[in-house]
């Protein structure tokens, strides 16, 4: 099945079935689960989430604003981040993560062969860069000593540093998700011999794929690309609009 080899294997029986609606085809999930059963193939299924960053009490001055608001109403108000471990036969590398909210999709990602609040900046100038951020936003992250830098600090300013709870792993609930898609999805898939692999890999699926092309329920089965596109598309006629 085409859709399912182009989801690079990942796409259960509702989500082709949303892919089958778009091309005009009118069939129920349970038929084509029927289909994927008798074909002996099915979606890619994700383990529960561990955290991964180190945690730090730094300090009484550490507030979550966010409080799991993981829904804003435009892009660039929100943005997650946190980083995560991949495992390769030289050693770990780290990759740092930085997603918008309004359409899940990862704005900027840092793969370092070394855990460091130089990693973390680099990730937040790339995505002020991508993003042309010119207003203040949220950043959430978790207490990890990264986040709670003086560097990272400087790197945000202007921004409102959100936090979570001390071992609440909840509160960054979406990018440990998207991390935990990235190593079940694809990542877990192969023996990755060292930094270069790793980095390729890592750019196949956020670059190739997650952003791009695979759908997600919280876009309307679009993906986080098209789905940005249709808000500034609305935002576009409705200057139209106002301008006739």
């Amino acid at each position: 099945m085409k859709i399912y080899e182009d989801s690079h294997q990942n796409y259960g029986a509702p989500k082709i079935t949303r892919e089958l609606w778009k091309d005009g085809e009118k069939i129920a999930v349970k038929t084509v689960a029927n289909y994927m059963r008798q074909m002996g193939i099915k979606a890619q299924r994700v383990k529960p989430y561990a955290q991964t960053t180190i945690d730090s009490d730094f300090s009484k001055e550490l507030h979550n604003i966010l409080q799991q608001q993981f829904n804003p109403e435009q892009p660039d108000a929100v943005w997650v981040s946190d980083i995560t471990y991949i495992w390769t036969f030289e050693g770990l590398v780290y990759l740092t993560s930085i997603m918008d909210l309004y359409s899940r999709k990862i704005i900027a990602w840092v793969l370092n062969e070394t855990l460091g609040a130089s990693h973390v900046v680099d990730c937040v100038e790339k995505a002020k860069r991508t993003r042309s951020i010119t207003q203040p936003l949220i950043i959430h992250t978790d207490r990890g000593c990264q986040y709670v830098s003086d560097a990272f600090r400087q790197a945000t300013d202007g921004m409102i540093n959100s936090y979570s709870k001390k071992a609440y792993l909840w509160d960054n609930a979406c990018i440990e998700s998207f991390h935990a898609l990235l190593k079940m999805e694809w990542i877990n898939r192969f023996k990755i011999f060292n930094y270069r692999h790793a980095y390729k890999l890592v750019f196949e699926y956020i670059e190739t794929f997650y952003n791009t092309v695979r759908s997600h329920s919280h876009c309307g089965y679009l993906s986080p690309d098209q789905y940005e596109e249709k808000y500034y598309a609305a935002l576009d006629e409705k200057a139209e609009a106002l301008a006739g």
